[in-house]
Parts: C-alpha cells; structure tokens; sequence
C-alpha cells in the first residue's frame, strides 16, 4: 500500500489537529494582545421568554483560580414555569494552558454524568448556529445543557476547531478573546425547547456584547 493510501482513524486526526493549533497557540500567543467587551456581561437582559434573573453567589477563590476568566456572568432565570441556569466566562486573552475548560471535563468533575451528548441548530438573527447539547444526571437529578463558545466573529460547537480558529485569531490578528457560554435547564417535558428558545435570544445579546 502505497503512502498516498494511509488514512488515520478519525480520534488520531483530531488529537494531532488539536495538538498541531496548541503548539501554534502557544507560540502565536507569546505577544498576544488583550480584546475587550464593547460592553460588559452584566448588560445582557435580566428578563428573557418571561424569566427573571436573579445573580448566583460569586465563585469560589478556588474555582476562579481554576477557570481563570477576565470576567464572568453566573444568574439563575426563573418563571412559573420552572428556571434556567446560565454561565458565561469571558477571558480577553488565552494562551496553552489558560483557554477556556470544556463542561464535557468540568461536569464530571462536579459528580455529573453525561449519558447522552449531541448538537442542536440554533437560529438567531437570520442564522443558524451549532451548539453542544448534553444530557446529564447527578443523584436522580438529570437536566439539559446547551454549551458553546463565542467570540467578536463566530459562535462554534467544537473546541478543537476552536483551537485552531484561535490559533489563525492570534497569528493574523493577535487576538484570542472569546467567551464559553453555558445553559443548564431541568430535564423535563418542554426543556430542550425552552434552552433553545433562550440560547436563540442569547446570542445577539453575546454578539453586542463584543460589539457586533
């Protein structure tokens, strides 16, 4: 067989393009500059499809010391209905080793499994966005969460092509500002259509927020 005919299993693929743009990360990034909010989180709307937010306690020095973001937004909305917990952590620069954690990693670390994983289209301002959909459980308690990872010109589902967008950003830009944005809502006849309803209303708000 010739060389020409070598195909890599598509998990060899991805860690080596994963590997490929963290090493191009961390060199483009040495002289990275920092990218600001055009205006801060705590703008986006406290009263969305009827919720009504109220602020979360402030993180722990332990977990702001791990998650190491520029800023952060944590409210829980709540209607009749049921409520709806939404995360957002911006961070104006990245480099290897400080980019932003991934819930697939940080959920089970906080005693949740994911049992079931998939994707959802999103549509907002004439678009239509990808986005991460997991379904988690945590003694009996199971919910929903839609997670994905935005900055000034993209939203995007998967952290690998997120590297390498950011590696491109800090090579032709030296950029790397970007936000995770995190919906968790209870797992519960009309949920799904609920986080998606929200995420929709989300995300121009996350746009101005970087000034789009």
């Amino acid at each position: 067989m010739t060389a020409s005919h070598v195909k890599l299993p598509r998990h060899l693929l991805a860690t080596f393009l994963l590997l490929t743009a963290t090493l191009a990360f961390s060199k483009a990034t040495a002289h990275r500059k920092s990218g600001y909010l055009a205006q801060p989180l705590d703008t986006i709307s406290r009263n969305m499809l009827g919720f009504k937010a109220s602020d979360n306690p402030a993180l722990s020095d332990g977990t702001l010391e791990q998650l190491n973001p520029t800023s952060y937004l944590s409210r829980t909305y709540t209607r009749a209905s049921g409520q709806l917990d939404l995360f957002i952590a911006f961070y104006a620069q990245q480099r290897a080793g400080e980019s932003m954690h991934s819930p697939k990693h940080c959920l089970p670390g906080a005693g949740w499994e994911i049992w079931d994983y998939g994707s959802d289209d999103i549509p907002a301002n004439g678009r239509i966005y990808h986005i991460n959909r997991y379904s988690i459980s945590h003694e009996g308690q199971r919910s929903l969460v839609l997670y994905w990872y935005q900055s000034k010109e993209r939203v995007i589902a998967s952290e690998y092509v997120g590297k390498i967008l950011l590696a491109r950003d800090a090579l032709l830009q030296n950029a790397t500002a970007g936000s995770i944005v995190r919906i968790i809502v209870a797992d519960q006849p009309g949920a799904l259509e609920t986080a998606r309803a929200f995420a929709s209303e989300l995300i121009p708000q996350m746009q101005r927020c970087f000034g789009r």
